[in-house]
C-alpha cells in the first residue's frame, strides 16, 4: 500500500506500518505524485477532483480537516473513491479562538448577546461556552431547524444580525442546495446588522462578502472585525487586512489536540477503507466539555496579537505563517 500525505499534517509518522507513507507539500501533490497511491491524506489546500485523481489508483481521499469544499465529492463517489473528513476535530480550538477574541474586544457575557451563525460541531461549542459564561446566545441554522433538531431555538438570520452585539460565523461553505452559504453575509442583509457589532469569521472566507465587510467596517456598522478565514486565500484582501482588529491565517482550529483528532480520524478512515492496521496510541479522543471554564482561562488560552502583527507586516507570508504556527493548547 502507498499513501500520499500532506507533509504539514502532524502526528502521522510511524502509524502506518503496513503501508509506505509519502510525505510531500500540498503544492507538490499533483496527478503524477498520486497516480499509484492507494490513499491521500490532505488538507484544504489540495483540490481533489478529476484533474488530480482521474486515472489514479486512489481508493480514498481523507481530509484531516472539517471542511470538504476542496473535494469534488460527487465525482469521487461516481468513480469509486471514498471520501472522509474530520468533523468536529478542531471545534474546541476554534471556540477558544472565538471566545478569547470576544473577551479581548469588550464583549461582556453578563450584558451582551452573541449571534452564532451555524450551530454544528464548532458553533455548538461556541454557543454552549457562551451560555456557561452567562451570555444570551441567539442561533441561526436553517438546516438544523429543517431536520427537526430541538436542542435549542433557531432564529432567522436577519433577526440574529439585528439583535446581537457580536456575530460569529460557523457554517460550511456551500454553493447550492436549500441554504447555500456563499456570501451568506453580504449586501442583501448587512443593513440588519446591529450598529457597532463585533464580527468574527472563522468558518470560510467566502461565507462573507469581503467588499461588504470592508464597507461595514468603514461605515462603523462593524466596530471590530476578527478575521481568520479570507476570500482568495492565501492572496488576501489588503484593505480588509488593514481594517481587521485580529487578522490570522486560517489557524483558529490549530490546537495540539485538534490536530491529533484530525490525524486519528484520517487514520481510522484509512484503516476502514484499505483494511490495514494503524497505530492510534496517544492521539486525542473526542471533545469533552471542560470541568472548569472561566473568562480568565479563556483569555489566557489564546493571544491573537503576535500572529496579527506578523500577518499585517507581510501578508505574502500567509502560508508560511500558517504552516509554521506553534499549535495552541485547548482548555481541558
Amino acid at each position: 500500500m502507498k499513501i500520499v500525505a500532506d507533509k504539514n499534517i502532524p502526528f502521522l509518522e510511524g502509524r502506518l506500518r503496513d503501508a509506505e507513507l509519502i510525505r510531500i507539500s500540498a503544492t507538490d501533490i499533483d496527478a503524477d505524485t498520486v497516480k499509484d497511491a492507494d490513499a491521500l491524506i490532505v488538507r484544504t489546500r489540495t483540490k481533489c477532483d478529476s484533474s488530480l485523481l482521474e486515472g489514479s489508483k486512489v481508493k480514498l481521499v481523507s481530509s484531516a480537516t472539517i471542511g470538504t469544499d476542496h473535494i469534488d465529492i460527487p465525482w469521487c463517489r461516481e468513480n469509486g473513491i471514498a471520501v472522509s473528513n474530520a468533523p468536529g476535530c478542531n471545534a474546541p480550538g476554534v471556540a477558544l479562538y472565538v471566545w478569547s477574541n470576544l473577551l479581548r474586544n469588550g464583549f461582556d457575557p453578563s450584558k451582551s448577546t452573541l449571534g452564532v451563525i451555524g450551530c454544528g460541531n464548532v458553533g455548538g461549542i461556541v454557543a454552549r461556552w457562551g451560555e456557561i459564561l452567562g451570555a444570551k446566545v441567539l442561533v441561526c441554522d436553517p438546516p438544523r431547524k429543517e431536520k427537526g433538531f430541538s436542542d435549542r431555538e433557531y432564529i432567522p438570520l436577519e433577526e440574529v444580525l439585528s439583535k446581537s452585539d457580536a456575530i460569529t460565523l460557523h457554517t460550511p461553505l456551500t454553493y447550492d442546495g436549500n441554504h447555500p452559504t456563499y456570501h451568506l453575509i453580504g449586501n442583501q442583509n448587512i443593513d440588519h446588522l446591529k450598529p457597532g457589532a463585533l464580527f468574527i469569521n472563522a468558518a470560510r472566507g467566502e461565507v462573507a462578502d469581503t467588499n461588504t465587510i470592508i464597507a461595514a467596517i468603514e461605515e462603523g456598522r462593524i466596530h471590530r472585525a476578527i478575521i481568520d478565514t479570507w476570500e482568495g486565500e492565501p492572496n488576501i484582501n489588503p484593505r480588509l487586512l488593514e481594517l481587521a482588529t485580529t487578522a490570522t491565517c486560517h489557524i483558529a482550529g490549530y490546537s495540539v489536540e485538534g490536530k491529533q483528532r484530525a490525524t486519528r480520524m484520517a487514520l481510522e478512515a484509512v484503516a476502514k477503507t484499505l483494511g490495514i492496521k494503524v497505530d492510534l496510541d496517544g492521539l486525542q479522543g473526542p471533545y469533552k466539555e471542560p470541568s472548569l471554564l472561566t473568562k480568565e482561562l479563556i483569555a489566557r488560552g489564546y493571544d491573537p496579537a503576535p500572529m496579527t502583527e506578523s500577518l499585517k507586516a507581510n501578508s505574502s507570508h500567509f502560508e508560511i505563517l500558517r504552516n509554521t504556527y506553534p499549535l495552541h493548547k485547548e482548555i481541558l
